[in-house]
């Protein structure tokens, strides 16, 4: 009936409230471990929509679009994650399955399951491409991640005090 007033009983909002109530205190913990996306110079794939995931249990996953930059097809391209401690000290390292054709300009999603033990809330992780092979090709295109990411990761220079 058109411009009837709806009766909802109480039980019926008691309800609605203790489902509510439930799904707030069911939510994942804010995850405070923070994830970089490392482009390494001339990298043919570009990682976006970087997401860390979590269940509330462990593992976590991470979720991200890879895009290929070149004019050309990719046959394959592997994605690695460093783990780095609160003190920013690599911790663990983790390669995805290479991941298989790419076309050009065409952007893929995947998730990779962080399995490489514990991730703290004051973590920091790097996640890049560090390889790339053109389709039709036997060359790579290769980068050396862990030597960038250490970089970004380094701990500013102690000031010294006056």
């Amino acid at each position: 009936m058109p411009g009837a007033r709806r009766r909802y009983s109480t039980a019926r909002i008691v309800g609605l409230g203790v489902a509510i109530l439930l799904l707030t205190r069911l939510q994942p913990d804010v995850i405070a471990a923070t994830v970089t996306v490392l482009d390494a110079p001339g990298t043919p794939v570009k990682l976006e929509q970087v997401k860390l995931l979590n269940s509330d249990a462990a593992p976590m996953v991470l979720l991200y679009g890879a895009t290929n930059q070149t004019a050309t097809p990719l046959d394959q391209f592997t994605v690695t994650v460093l783990v780095f401690d609160k003190d920013r000290r690599l911790k663990a390292r983790q390669v995805a399955p290479g991941r298989r054709t790419l076309e050009v300009k065409e952007t893929k999603f995947s998730a990779m399951v962080l399995d490489v033990g514990t991730i703290d809330p004051g973590d920091s992780l790097v996640v890049g491409v560090d390889q790339a092979q053109t389709a039709g090709s036997d060359d790579w295109w290769r980068a050396d991640l862990r030597t960038l990411a250490e970089g970004v990761m380094k701990p500013a220079a102690a000031v010294p005090a006056r």
